[in-house]
């Protein structure tokens, strides 16, 4: 269960105010629009849904897991692992580059803001160091929601409710849709994130893969685009 200030922390760590620059990337879904594959609603919920159940972000939240247990187990070996297998496992220079940035922005976010008062017997620096430069996004958000001691369950239903909210966002602003046409599809999603936290808390290291084709060919058709909101 989460009190108070665990909860407080939840929701600065997956805030889309996070200085951590989520915003400026759409995971091709800027490729997809232009395409005219995702249009509308419907099309935008089923992609969603569809990467939820088979796509790379079931992938990033399990590593996001492992980075999350490595910290708590005092196992600066494997977190130095799974930076590196995140990083052999992204599929595009595009998507590369954006989990890199948005990793290294969050490490020297979580060093420049005051320690939590309970402290890891490891130090921020060390974990830093042991990660490795540079860092992927989910091995830093699961070293920032240990380091902050926020529940794991709780954790990584954040992690997918902030890319969910970024990728609604982007598609708000691509399509276009209404702002409240955005909060329905966030809406609808929840019992999708709710189901896909509790799969991905239940895999073993084994069973971790996905089927990101689709995602790995926007990723590339985005990368030389024309016309773009959204950074490459």
């Amino acid at each position: 269960m989460l009190n108070d200030l665990s909860l407080l922390h939840l929701l600065q760590l997956a805030s889309p105010a996070l200085p951590v620059g989520a915003y400026s990337y759409s995971d091709g879904l800027e490729a997809l629009v232009e395409a005219g594959v995702i249009h509308n609603p419907k099309s935008l919920w089923y992609w969603l849904e569809q990467e939820l159940r088979y796509g790379a972000i079931r992938l990033e939240a399990a590593v996001m897991v492992r980075a999350y247990r490595s910290v708590i187990n005092g196992d600066v070996e494997a977190l130095g692992y799974w930076n590196a297998w995140v990083s052999a496992a992204k599929e595009t220079a595009e998507l590369r580059s954006q989990s890199w940035q948005m990793g290294n922005s969050l490490m020297r976010l979580l060093r420049d803001l005051p320690p939590p008062k309970t402290q890891l017997p490891i130090s921020l620096a060390d974990l830093t160091a042991a990660a490795g430069t540079p860092c992927n996004y989910a091995i830093a958000f699961g070293i920032g929601a240990a380091y902050w001691q926020i529940d794991l369950t709780a954790s990584v239903l954040g992690y997918l409710h902030s890319w969910a909210s970024n990728l609604i966002g982007a598609g708000v602003k691509l399509i276009p849709l209404g702002q409240t046409a955005g909060q329905q599809l966030l809406l609808e999603l929840a019992s999708s994130l709710s189901l896909a936290s509790q799969d991905i808390l239940a895999l073993k290291d084994e069973q971790l893969s996905s089927c990101g084709w689709g995602l790995a060919l926007a990723s590339m058709a985005h990368e030389t685009q024309y016309t773009r909101l959204f950074q490459s």
